[in-house]
């Protein structure tokens, strides 16, 4: 949940800095509206991609949900829970997070009726090409790329020097002050599941907090029209997110997230009012793999528009993330190299969303064949 992300999400770090270019393509729900059969070659996907033979729905039950409430208070059985899942799944749901009901749906309603807006209104705060700030869509970087059927409005969120409000919707009013509640209320969450990561990870609660140093934090809204054609194309490629973790709200009746668990592609069936959380890619280098950041996409249906809202937790750009001393010892050799974020950052952005090819990048040379022989 890409910046990818999944599901993934990147920031300009000052002002002057340019990250890699996405190929402006146009307005998926444009293209709904005007002609409502119509799937063009460039979004149509091979078989090959598209994995049907592996979907797995009798195992999304088995997706863990963990009661936050309890995590937060060091109850044993929860951060238990916790280790297992991000173990075993890399994805989890929770409940009881504290955040109003309210204030979830106000930040679903809103948003609902900027999409609504004539495509002239939306294009006012369209992302510029060296950006991933505003509305459009992201990770476009060739012509012959297959690309995913979603638009998105993304935008920065922590710090707030980092902000750029000409990107944030000035309609429907009041949508940029349930934004900020939003994102203010979602931050606390992440930073309590941090806090509980950091316990099972060996180490006092505050380790993670401080190692990210001051965290980036951005939202992606991500807007999956109907397709005429839903088993030929993906709402989101596959991919792991570039992350630390990521906090996913998602559409309480409509399905459509997938996770990749023992070969196979699992849907998240949506419990109402929970969120998603995954581990990210930079979990997976401080825990030198023992939690791993998992694929996972999106798929449209025939019918019914769906809305996902992904929160990612990211480290400062100049934090060098490595695996954590504690845990490299000799029956568990340092797996991947010492990389600074914003580099890693950028290299994801410079690809396509493609599984776990970025990860791969930082691994040391042989620690696949490594672990094997093991």
């Amino acid at each position: 949940m890409s910046l990818k992300v999944d599901d993934e999400f990147v920031s300009e770090m000052e002002e002057e800095h340019t990250l890699a270019p996405s190929i402006p393509v146009p307005s998926v729900q444009e293209m709904v509206r005007n002609n409502p059969l119509e799937v063009p070659q460039r979004y149509v996907r091979s078989e090959e991609e598209l994995e049907k033979v592996n979907h797995m729905p009798h195992l999304s039950p088995q997706i863990p949900v963990i009661d936050l409430a309890l995590l937060s208070h060091g109850n044993t059985d929860e951060l238990l829970k916790l280790d297992v899942a991000c173990k075993e799944w890399g994805f989890f749901q929770i409940v009881n997070h504290g955040i109003q009901k309210e204030l979830l749906h106000r930040m679903k309603d809103a948003s609902a009726e900027f999409f609504k807006l004539p495509i002239e209104e939306k294009d006012k705060y369209a992302m510029p090409s060296n950006d991933i700030q505003g509305y459009g869509h992201a990770y476009v970087v060739s012509e012959e790329q297959t690309l995913d059927w979603s638009d998105i409005l993304m935008f920065v969120t922590y710090p707030n020097r980092y902000r750029k409000l000409q990107y944030w919707p000035k309609t429907p009013e009041g949508f940029k002050e349930i934004i900020e509640a939003y994102a203010s209320e979602i931050r606390r969450v992440g930073e309590e599941l941090l806090s509980s990561l950091s316990v099972i990870m060996g180490m006092q609660k505050h380790v993670l907090l401080e190692l990210q140093k001051e965290s980036l934090q951005g939202i992606r809204v991500n807007y999956y029209p109907p397709c005429s054609t839903p088993e030929k194309v993906l709402g989101l490629s596959p991919h792991s997110d570039s992350s630390t973790i990521t906090l996913l709200m998602q559409d309480d009746d409509v399905p459509g997230l997938e996770i990749r668990h023992e070969g196979g592609w699992v849907p998240v069936t949506p419990i109402s009012d929970a969120l998603v959380i995954n581990v990210g890619d930079v979990i997976e280098i401080w825990s030198n793999g023992k939690y791993k950041s998992v694929e996972h996409r999106a798929v449209t249906n025939m019918n019914k528009t769906r809305t996902s809202y992904a929160f990612f937790v990211c480290p400062q750009e100049d934090v060098e993330v490595e695996p954590l001393d504690h845990i490299i010892d000799a029956q568990n050799p340092m797996l991947y190299q010492k990389v600074k974020y914003g580099d890693y950052l950028r290299q994801c952005m410079t690809r396509k969303m493609d599984g776990k090819a970025h990860t791969d990048v930082a691994k040391i040379k042989d620690s696949d064949t490594r672990n094997k022989d093991d």
